[in-house]
């Protein structure tokens, strides 16, 4: 998935233990304008810095690509650090993730359609750069009635090693497949295996949730950490229940720190991606803080077309694990991906805010062999370009999203949706609550990761945008809080 930019990642995760405060290296992607230096302090923390694209000259590439990311981790793991007291690595502030792990109230795809997903398409001028207007791409997924979802065979490989022994790490993970647990149904099945100086198969495939609480209940931690071989019995015990047509997925909960075994990480890497093509998918949920390790567990899931979540509080165990388990259950669209057609005569120039290690060569938008993301049942996913119009009385772009149906071998489907100009708002404040709350969840994102292009930018702006946005109340509240925190910090 996305070779070049992977390759850069592996080679910075590889080198990391020899970087700065957090362990990532400066490693940038092809459009990036900065490198960050390392600030020395101790940690074995391990984040890729992927940089940050550049404005590009529409005359010049009026193209821009990019696959679909639903991950949220970054922004657990800020949330996290900020209520530590410190401001969060730069490398783990992926402003993506910030976005969409907000809940910005798209529509579904109507009643009757055969569209896995609606997108949504809003402009209005930038409240932070005159004459610069944000363009926000909202794609929102189709939901999946229970009685629709098919059967699923899971498998919780759980690393028990001695890093995960505290209750934020196996006590959480604990608690978490607890309410994973309680949301099966019928006809699913789990097994249950864990990893650490030794392998070992702590429950065969099965239906019975008490002996699957009995199971969970028995996990300990202690030992050094062998994951490869860990990922060799979880997927060996996922064939056993291999049913096509049904969703076949390893969930791995570890801090993704592998110190030992025979594979390096690139090699495990090696491993998700083959056993992907049996038609069994890989999710990560990251746990714990000091020694973390996010460049590994965003790559697992990567490679295994599945979703990567970090859980740093009950809540949002049962944020990931109950009110979004269809999302992480059930795809409903495969290689998804997103090319946004910028018309020259219209637009001067533009720049994708965020997604800086998801950009897709534009000639392979249309080649299928080329993996994107997954999209699951009632996953929204939000895109925001900064751009600057020549004209305001013509269409400026075109997004065309790509996908593949999520079983089979069907070819992928191209749909286009042209943007307006009735499409945007003559000032920002006109413009709904849930994008101007989109705005502001960017803009706190790109202040934390010190973007070049948010220097004048400030919390207090963001500050006051978020509180006249409301959509979820609960969101909003805690959105804030972590904006008063930054700013003491800052």
């Amino acid at each position: 998935m996305r070779t070049a930019l992977l390759s850069l990642a592996l080679v910075s995760m590889l080198t990391a233990c020899g970087g700065g405060r957090y362990g990532y290296t400066g490693a940038t992607s092809p459009r990036a304008e900065a490198v960050y230096a390392a600030e020395p302090a101790p940690s074995t923390e391990q984040y890729t810095e992927h940089g940050v694209s550049p404005f590009v000259d529409t005359s010049k590439d009026k193209l821009s690509t990019f696959a679909i990311d639903v991950d949220t981790a970054s922004w657990s793991i800020s949330r996290r650090k900020l209520r530590e007291g410190q401001l969060p690595p730069r490398a783990a502030v992926r402003t993506e993730e910030y976005v969409n792990s907000f809940d910005y109230g798209y529509a579904g795809p109507t009643h009757g359609s055969d569209a896995p997903f609606a997108v949504h398409l809003a402009g209005a001028p930038s409240p932070f750069e005159q004459g610069h207007q944000l363009v926000r791409v909202g794609i929102k997924g189709k939901h999946v009635q229970g009685a629709e979802r098919v059967p699923v065979h899971l498998v919780y490989l759980v690393d028990t090693s001695g890093s995960m022994q505290s209750a934020d790490k196996i006590g959480l993970a604990q608690k978490s497949l607890h309410l994973l647990t309680d949301t099966l149904k019928p006809g699913d099945t789990v097994a249950l295996c864990t990893y650490a100086g030794s392998v070992r198969e702590v429950l065969s495939p099965t239906g019975d949730r008490k002996a699957i609480h009995a199971a969970i209940d028995q996990l300990a931690a202690g030992g050094s950490t062998a994951m490869s071989s860990g990922i060799d019995l979880a997927y060996a015990l996922a064939r056993k229940t291999l049913v096509k047509g049904h969703v076949n997925r390893v969930i791995v909960l570890s801090d993704g720190d592998a110190n030992v075994g025979p594979s390096s990480h690139a090699e495990i890497l090696k491993q998700i991606e083959q056993y992907k093509g049996e038609g069994i998918t890989l999710s990560t949920v990251g746990f714990g803080n000091g020694n973390y390790k996010d460049t590994m567990m965003e790559q697992l899931a990567d490679k295994g077309d599945g979703n990567y979540s970090y859980i740093d509080d009950e809540k949002q165990a049962r944020k990931v694990f109950v009110e979004q388990i269809d999302g992480l259950l059930q795809v409903i669209a495969r290689d998804v991906k997103v090319q946004v057609e910028f018309d020259p005569e219209v637009v001067e120039k533009y720049r994708l805010i965020g997604y800086d290690n998801r950009e897709v060569a534009d000639k392979d938008f249309k080649n299928d062999k080329v993996d994107g993301g997954e999209i699951g049942a009632g996953h929204s996913v939000t895109a925001i370009y900064d751009v600057v119009l020549k004209k305001t009385d013509a269409s400026p772009l075109t997004v065309r999203i790509r996908h593949k149906q999520p079983l089979g071998d069907a070819p992928a489907k191209e749909t286009a949706y042209p943007m307006t100009p009735a499409q945007f708002t003559k000032t920002f404040e006109a413009a709904d609550a849930s994008y101007r709350l989109a705005v502001g969840v960017m803009a706190f994102a790109e202040i934390l990761r010190e973007s070049p292009h948010a220097k004048e930018w400030s919390l207090e702006k963001v500050e006051a945008i978020v509180k006249a946005a409301p959509v979820v109340a609960a969101e909003q509240t805690e959105l804030l809080e972590l904006v008063g925190r930054a700013r003491k910090l800052k």
